[in-house]
């Protein structure tokens, strides 16, 4: 169990794994009792790893992967959803009562939508989703904390393939608009949805918010200071660039006229003019 004296940054790594693990564990339709009855451990156990209060170790890590199929390597180290390439994009594999309640936040707003528009969507029954989702904050906080797992873990990986910081924001911009038009609907309600969070959830989920938006500060403010960028506010423009990028989903569609590729290139172009680029 998580005591005194442990590093920051072993509990940081503890909790990332566990984030990790509970995306895992959700994408793959189990409940918490499901997975811990599986592994020979307590309900509460698992529940304190998932949270990042306990360390898992190895053997117990890999068991964990085999049964949720996946690749232990991207428990620790990549980008869960993504499976390969920060680039890569496959279709979102969601358990039925989370993509019942996307579609619904997405059509009806969290607020407009009901726990048996999103059975129905889902194909369950209203208890069947209770069973799983004790309440309806609850799905929206998994699809949040999914979103923003997501967008972080490709944007590091984004950020780590290049020096520099004009190629490190070239690729962060890239990283940005090709989340937002691949994986819209969660973007649309990570947008539009704050709002619908509880205190505890909005804040934490607020701080990974900040943490995408930090990286890009970082790359401006140094560019800057090198003079590789010319903008007299790095700051505003590093804002304005993630603005302009997860505002997409409010009008980007995949039957438009231009592919994510395309849209990613022409925002990359967009945001180095807003901080003055040298080029």
């Amino acid at each position: 169990m998580a005591g005194r004296g442990i590093a920051p940054e072993d509990r940081d790594a503890r909790k990332e794994v566990g984030l990790r693990l509970r995306a895992a564990r959700r994408a793959a339709g189990m409940t918490l009792r499901e997975i811990a009855g599986a592994l020979e451990v307590s309900a509460g156990t698992w529940s304190a790893v998932e949270n990042g209060r306990t360390k898992i170790d190895g053997t117990r890590l890999g068991k964990a992967a085999d049964l949720l199929g996946i690749d232990p390597s991207l428990l620790r180290d990549a980008p869960l959803p993504g499976r390969g390439s920060w680039r890569d994009f496959p279709p979102l594999r969601l358990e039925p009562p989370l993509a019942g309640a996307l579609e619904a936040f997405v059509e009806l707003g969290y607020h407009g939508a009901t726990i048996r528009d999103i059975a129905q969507r889902a194909g369950l029954s209203v208890p069947g989703v209770y069973h799983h989702w004790p309440t309806k904050q609850d799905l929206l906080v998994a699809l949040l904390d999914l979103t923003m797992h997501d967008l972080l873990a490709r944007a590091r990986a984004a950020r780590a393939e290049v020096d520099g910081p004009v190629d490190r924001f070239t690729r962060l911009v890239e990283c940005l608009a090709l989340f937002h038009t691949h994986r819209r609907e969660l973007g649309f309600i990570g947008a539009s949805e704050m709002r619908s969070l509880e205190e505890s959830s909005r804040l934490r989920i607020a701080a990974s918010r900040q943490e995408m938006q930090h990286m890009v500060d970082d790359e401006v403010v140094e560019g800057c200071r090198r003079g590789v960028m010319r903008t007299p506010m790095p700051k505003e423009a590093a804002r304005a660039v993630v603005t302009m990028c997860t505002a997409l989903p409010q009008w980007w569609s995949p039957s438009g006229p231009s592919s994510p590729e395309t849209v990613a290139r022409q925002y990359v172009e967009f945001a180095l003019d807003v901080v003055r680029a040298a080029r």
